[in-house]
């Protein structure tokens, strides 16, 4: 179901048939003289929006920035033609026939608008007739229109139309970021070994060695100052080098983890949507190729 604030988004958007296909773009909608309520959406179809269909909008819904519709696109293209621009409005006999050709059942038409509707919203129409009285004017007729015959209240529909006819060109940009996530941790432990470490050092020790020296005029008055023959004694202390070892500890550097930051250059692929003009009856070189590449030049094709 349409709300009242969804009008406005609805025309000149996309139309969607029930198994997801696009039908057209919504250029008009169609709003009950009596209830205000919304009946009917005309689609633009066939290349450059020739043609122009009529769906009924009461069971239609406003996905994201399109409408739905739970007919087929083949049924809403093959619609009866209705003269859209013929004072705005839709006689009973051009409505009973679309009700008729979609299969509504046109008595509970009838009968939703006489109880009150169906719950929908009212919307505003662009027909230049609005409230208040016209003197002459006959009963059920609306002022500033003919007497049509029809009963009161059935005598038309009111339009809604977008503000121009210009069709919108829509393409997708790719917005490319980068997130940071993490990918490893690096940690810094101190632990201890031991060694053998081999280093020589120079020691030194004492040994015994016996000097004999002949008695000369020099020492002859201390050698013969003693017993002519005697017993005697004489010691000498010797002494020699040993390694000592012992250990200090003594800081010899500083280490901390840091982390450099390298800047590396990724192409990023990806895919977006363009929408495409293609015009049916244009002479070459009539209609700007913004839009087409090379590989898919502007011409006239028939589905």
């Amino acid at each position: 179901m349409i709300a009242r604030e969804e009008i406005r988004n609805v025309l000149d958007h996309p139309v969607f048939d029930g198994e997801g296909h696009k039908v057209g773009e919504a250029k008009h909608i169609f709003f009950d003289d009596v209830t205000g309520q919304p009946e009917w959406v005309t689609v633009k179809t066939g290349f450059f929006g020739t043609n122009e269909s009529f769906v009924p909008i009461r069971d239609a819904s406003m996905v994201e920035d399109h409408i739905e519709v739970p007919y087929a696109k083949d049924r809403i293209k093959g619609a009866p033609n209705v003269d859209v621009d013929s004072g705005g409005h839709l006689s009973e006999s051009e409505e009973h026939r679309l009700y008729d050709y979609y299969g509504i059942d046109w008595g509970g038409v009838l009968e939703d608008d006489t109880s009150g509707g169906t719950g929908w919203a009212a919307g505003t129409g662009t027909s230049a007739a609005a409230a208040g009285t016209a003197a002459g004017t006959a009963p059920g007729v609306r002022p500033g229109e003919a007497d049509t015959g029809y009963p009161a209240g059935r005598t038309g529909r009111e339009a809604m139309t977008g503000s121009d006819e210009a069709m919108t060109r829509s393409e997708e940009q790719m917005h490319v970021g980068v997130e940071r996530r993490e990918t490893g941790r690096a940690r810094l432990r101190k632990y201890v070994v031991t060694e053998e470490v081999e280093t020589t050092v120079p020691v030194r020790r004492e040994e015994v060695r016996v000097e004999r020296e002949p008695i000369t005029e020099a020492n002859r008055d201390a050698a013969l100052s003693g017993p002519e023959i005697s017993e005697a004694e004489h010691e000498v202390v010797l002494h020699e080098e040993r390694p000592v070892v012992e250990t200090e500890t003594v800081p010899v550097e500083r280490v901390r983890l840091t982390a450099d930051e390298h800047v590396e250059e990724e192409t990023v692929r990806g895919q977006v949507r363009k929408e495409r003009l293609e015009a049916e009856g244009v002479e070459p070189g009539h209609i700007g190729n913004e839009g087409h590449d090379d590989d898919n030049p502007p011409g006239p094709r028939r589905s």
